[in-house]
């Protein structure tokens, strides 16, 4: 008996490029993508491997009184030594000031012929808030300055003289006192108490001050140039400085909300470079990476704004979010410079 049903239908299969299909597909994208920035943002990126202090600059750092807002360390002797101060550097930039004080500090080393580049062999500065645009710091300098500074010209022209363990201090103006530790070394301070904190310390300041200790862990490089930043303010202050001739930089990376700051340099044939932001969240620091990533690109891309020789160097520009951190790495050869200055 011959089957009146009609033949039989084949089932349409659902497409995925069209209709509620491409709406699952989107979906599926969308939450693989999202999946994967959360684990990106959560994810511990390798890192550099911190050059430890020394124990000469270690020892110092430990005798900072109370907590720091700053902190900063040069090696000019080990900068002078390397192939980029020797080759590279310009006569005319060798003599500038690298670390101005302002105030009494310029004034003394100018009129006492003391040039930071030349006479000055380390540097350690720490600086502390102490009141409206007011700043406590003690700094401790070691070369072959002492000719140029000598305890009798420090007693001549001292307003006030004090004994702090021992050694002689002397107070060339009310908030600026010297006190000479030795042929090739000096301790400089904004106040008395300054000095006597540092001469007979009370703890370890890397012990005191968890915060600065960890930004100083963060500057990669430790024997040529560092910064440690823990305030805010201070961190502002200084990429406001650095940005200041980039208009495009300023509203870029919520500059403004950098909680802490960490940057090191470290000089051979070229320079090699890192810095670290410190945000509140990593959310934050993922976005302030991101937005800068893109500006970093996009200036590279734009020929009619950026020369050449810039765009070579945004291209050897890297940046990664690492967790809260923000992190900025460069490597400049020697090359770099040397095209820069020719083609002046």
């Amino acid at each position: 008996m011959q089957s009146t049903s009609g033949p039989e239908e084949t089932p349409q299969k659902r497409s995925l490029k069209k209709g509620p299909g491409l709406l699952i597909s989107i979906s599926m994208i969308s939450m693989l993508l999202f999946l994967g920035v959360v684990l990106w943002v959560n994810w511990s990126k390798p890192r550099i491997a911190p050059e430890p202090l020394n124990r000469d600059v270690r020892s110092l750092v430990e005798r900072i009184p109370g907590k720091s807002d700053a902190l900063i360390y040069l090696g000019m002797k080990d900068i002078r030594n390397s192939s980029f101060w020797r080759k590279v550097m310009p006569d005319s930039m060798k003599k500038a000031p690298i670390v101005r004080m302002g105030g009494k500090i310029d004034s003394l080393m100018n009129n006492r012929g003391i040039v930071m580049s030349e006479d000055v062999d380390t540097l350690l500065l720490s600086f502390r808030r102490a009141g409206f645009k007011k700043n406590d710091f003690i700094a401790v300098a070691s070369g072959s300055f002492s000719d140029k500074l000598p305890e009798s010209f420090l007693k001549l022209n001292s307003v006030e003289s004090a004994t702090a363990e021992g050694r002689n201090c002397y107070a060339l103006d009310r908030n600026f006192w010297v006190c000479p530790l030795g042929p090739r070394r000096v301790a400089i301070a904004s106040s008395r108490e300054m000095l006597q904190g540092f001469l007979k310390p009370s703890g370890s300041f890397l012990e005191r001050d968890s915060l600065s200790a960890a930004l100083i862990d963060k500057a990669v490089y430790k024997s040529h140039l560092w910064f440690a930043l823990p305030s805010a303010e201070w961190t502002n202050s200084a990429l406001q400085s650095l940005t200041s001739a980039n208009s495009d930089m300023k509203g870029v990376g919520n500059l403004n909300r950098i909680l802490h700051l960490a940057l090191s340099a470290k000089f051979r044939d070229g320079i090699e470079a890192e810095t670290e932001w410190v945000y509140r969240t990593r959310r934050a620091a993922f976005f302030a990476s991101t937005f800068l990533w893109g500006a970093t690109k996009l200036s590279g891309l734009s020929e009619s704004r950026t020369n050449r020789q810039s765009r070579e160097l945004l291209d050897r520009v890297h940046i990664q979010q690492n967790l809260e951190s923000v992190i900025i790495h460069t490597d400049l050869p020697e090359s770099i410079f040397k095209k820069t200055g020719s083609e002046r």
